[in-house]
């Protein structure tokens, strides 16, 4: 009590009067809590009592940030850590890359909301990791004034939408966290760039056309292109020879390792999405029905249009054909388009033709989709074919690629086979095997033998809501696309 009435007259006497909160020894740090201190021209207090000196002059030290792994939606709860960006004394900024992690789902790259140094990383790589908990420590520099001494203690958790925006002077900007890094590494403020996504979300082409328009370089041209009338017999690109030597298939080389022991791992990332959707796929009867196509059109189609397609850019495959043909088809039985929720009392008709399609990858089997197929073209189809697949062979699918499927379509043939069983993917109510391609001989309509292309078909359905009747009439539409696939046009819209 002495002191502070000491204190507060010292204070009337000088006129000024200031609160704070933390006074702090000038050679130990330690912390003296007081409600009223003087602050006179010079740096020091004396008490006539105690004949003690302090200095108000808050010691330049920086306060340690527990950086805590946020809510990356979908209800996904832990991660494994693929790859850290950073390393313990690294300094960082707001919105640099952290690490990438991986759920059941997808991989998703962390970003940093402060700025200031790495203290600690509390995961390994291949850890699992859990929303929620300490990610990394950072230091960050308190003079700055950083924040409040509660975000000091806790980071309070952040939402998917907060993780894809960047606040610019009050200016929302959309942006994922690749198109935030690749700004980064051009030194491009999101702010000066106009963005031609989905509500003005920033992609990546509008970073690389602000970048050419900066430095007058040529970017090549975009998948959406204008289209490229079809060159001259005299300036047509060289075609294919005619007799493609047998392909034959090539042993993956990996080092083989004989321990002599058992060997057990966890069950992490695509594998453990995997388990749970095949889990929940045993509770739907499947419904099979096979049949054999003939794609001698198709594939003669197909060789006359890739010259065009590379023009643009674009690697067209069977796949972008199969899956038009397969929209054409559900906008007639909207019921392979459905699903059936948990308590089987209701069916929910979707709207988007979102086609999955599976892929075989390092990280394991993912069936990415192609969202409102109904709406596309084919060659739409392939180029967002070609995203997809140069995505999931990165192991950079987003969570939007991988979620939100309606029907799928599983190329099988690429690897081998004919015929397959596919498993439903849950909520889907149908999936379609495509077979390989063969070169076999067929009998025409005089009884003369003909070389033809022949590719097998397998599908598979929920027998709860779709009779066999229904699959085979949906597959016998879907054949007559494919097998002549200048009908499609008549349906297209």
């Amino acid at each position: 009590m002495a002191a502070v009435t000491a204190l507060r007259s010292g204070c009337r006497a000088a006129g000024r009067l200031v609160c704070i909160h933390r006074v702090r020894w000038c050679s130990s740090i330690r912390v003296i809590k007081s409600k009223y201190v003087c602050v006179f021209d010079k740096s020091a207090l004396k008490f006539s009592h105690q004949q003690r000196l302090f200095r108000t002059s808050a010691v330049s030290c920086g306060q340690i940030v527990q950086f805590k792994l946020s809510d990356i939606g979908e209800g996904i709860t832990e991660v494994t850590v693929k790859e850290w960006y950073i390393k313990e004394g690294d300094s960082v900024s707001q919105f640099d890359s952290i690490c990438e992690v991986q759920s059941d789902k997808a991989s998703v790259t962390i970003t940093s909301r402060y700025d200031g140094i790495i203290r600690k990383l509390h995961y390994s790589i291949d850890d699992i990791a859990f929303v929620g908990k300490p990610l990394v420590d950072i230091e960050i520099d308190a003079s700055k004034g950083f924040a409040s001494e509660k975000d000091v203690v806790e980071t309070p958790p952040m939402s998917h939408e907060e993780h894809t925006h960047q606040e610019i002077k009050g200016h929302k900007t959309l942006a994922t966290p690749a198109v935030r890094r690749l700004a980064m590494e051009n030194n491009i403020k999101l702010s000066e760039v106009v963005g031609t996504g989905k509500d003005n979300r920033i992609l990546k082409e509008d970073i690389l056309n602000y970048l050419a328009k900066q430095t007058g370089a040529i970017l090549p041209p975009s998948p959406k292109a204008e289209i490229v009338p079809p060159l001259s017999k005299s300036e047509t690109v060289p075609a294919a020879p005619k007799d493609k030597a047998r392909k034959i298939p090539v042993p993956v080389s990996r080092p083989i390792v004989f321990s002599g022991k058992d060997r057990t791992e966890p069950v992490t990332g695509f594998q453990k999405a995997m388990v749970k959707t095949m889990s929940a796929a045993l509770k739907i009867p499947h419904f099979g029905y096979c049949d054999e196509i003939d794609l001698t059109q198709l594939v003669q189609l197909r060789e006359e249009l890739k010259p065009l397609a590379e023009i643009r850019g674009i690697k067209l495959s069977f796949m972008p054909f199969f899956i038009k043909a397969a929209s054409l088809g559900l906008l007639q039985y909207p019921i392979l388009n459905a699903s059936l929720d948990e308590n089987c009392q209701n069916v929910t008709y979707k709207a988007s033709h979102n086609i999955g399609v599976a892929m075989d990858t390092e990280q394991g089997l993912i069936v990415p989709n192609v969202k409102n197929v109904q709406v596309c073209s084919v060659f739409d189809i392939a180029s967002e074919l070609n995203r997809l697949q140069s995505l999931g062979s990165a192991g950079q699918l987003g969570t939007s690629d991988l979620t939100g499927g309606t029907f799928t379509l599983s190329n099988i043939g690429t690897i081998g086979g004919t015929y397959a069983k596919p498993v439903i993917l849950p909520p889907e109510v149908a999936i379609g095997a495509l077979g390989k391609i063969q070169v076999v001989p067929r009998f025409n309509g005089k009884g003369e033998v003909f070389k033809a292309q022949i590719m097998n078909v397998s599908w598979s359905a929920d027998h709860r809501i779709i009779d066999g009747a229904t699959m085979a009439r949906f597959s016998n539409l879907w054949k007559s696309y494919v097998e002549n696939p200048a009908s499609m046009l008549l349906d297209l819209k």
